[in-house]
C-alpha cells in the first residue's frame, strides 16, 4: 500500500481504505496524502474507524486539509476518544488548523486529561492558536509534572501581559532545569520581540503521529 503512494496510484490507495487489516487502512491514508488525493470526506469517515491507529493517522493528516468548520468540529469530538494517542493527534491538528472555537475544550484537556501526553499536546495547541482565553490553562499547567511544565513554559511565548512575565519569573526558579532554562531565555528576550514569534531558524513543530 505504501507503494501506491509513491507510484501515485490513487485507485489502489482508495481500495486500501476498505481492507480488513487496519494497518492497510492506515497506510492507505498515508498514500492518499502523499499523492495529494486526501479529502475531508475520507478523513472524517476514518475518524470513526474501529482501530485507534487509523483514527490517529486520520487526525494527524487532517492538519493538511483546508480548515473547514466541519473538520474542526469533528476533531473536537475526537478529544473525547478513548485512545490517548488519538486525542494527542487531534490536539495537534486543532492547533495547526487554528481552531479558536476549540480553546475551551483544549483547555479542559490541558487541565484534566489523565494522560500527560495529551495535556502537553493540548498546551501546544493552545499556544499555536494564541487565543488569550487559553492563557489560564497554560498558567495552571505550570503546577503539573515536569514534562507538562516544560510544555507550558514554552507555550507562554504565545501570550503576553503582566501575568505571563510573573509566571516566567516563577518558572525561572522551577526545580526542573529545563523549565528554568526556557523561562530564562524568554525573560531575556528584548521588549520589542513578540512573545508569539519563534526565533528565526527554529525547526517546525512535528506531528505526534508522524508525517
Amino acid at each position: 500500500m505504501a507503494v501506491a503512494g509513491h507510484r501515485g496510484d490513487v485507485t489502489a490507495a482508495r481500495d486500501g481504505l476498505g481492507a480488513r487489516d487496519p494497518r492497510v487502512r492506515e497506510l492507505a491514508l498515508g498514500a492518499l496524502a502523499r499523492v495529494g488525493a486526501l479529502d475531508e470526506e475520507t478523513v472524517l469517515a476514518c475518524f470513526g474507524d474501529p482501530d485507534p491507529a487509523v483514527r490517529r493517522r486520520a487526525a494527524d493528516l487532517s492538519a493538511r486539509l483546508p480548515p473547514t468548520e466541519v473538520l474542526r468540529a469533528d476533531l473536537r469530538h475526537l478529544l473525547a476518544d478513548g485512545d490517548p494517542l488519538v486525542v494527542e493527534a487531534a490536539c495537534w491538528s486543532l492547533g495547526e488548523l487554528g481552531d479558536a472555537a476549540g480553546v475551551a475544550t483544549l483547555s479542559g484537556a490541558a487541565r484534566l486529561h489523565v494522560d500527560a501526553r495529551v495535556r502537553e499536546a493540548a498546551l501546544a495547541a493552545l499556544a499555536a492558536i494564541g487565543d488569550p482565553s487559553g492563557l489560564e490553562a497554560v498558567l495552571d499547567a505550570l503546577g503539573d509534572r515536569p514534562t507538562v511544565r516544560r510544555r507550558a513554559v514554552v507555550a507562554l511565548a504565545a501570550f503576553d501581559g503582566p501575568g505571563v512575565e510573573e509566571a516566567l519569573r516563577k518558572s525561572a526558579e522551577d526545580r526542573d532545569w529545563q523549565v528554568r532554562e526556557v523561562a530564562e531565555i524568554l525573560l531575556d528576550e528584548s521588549p520589542g520581540e513578540s512573545w508569539g514569534e519563534a526565533p528565526a531558524g527554529d525547526p517546525p513543530r512535528r506531528s505526534p503521529a508522524g508525517g
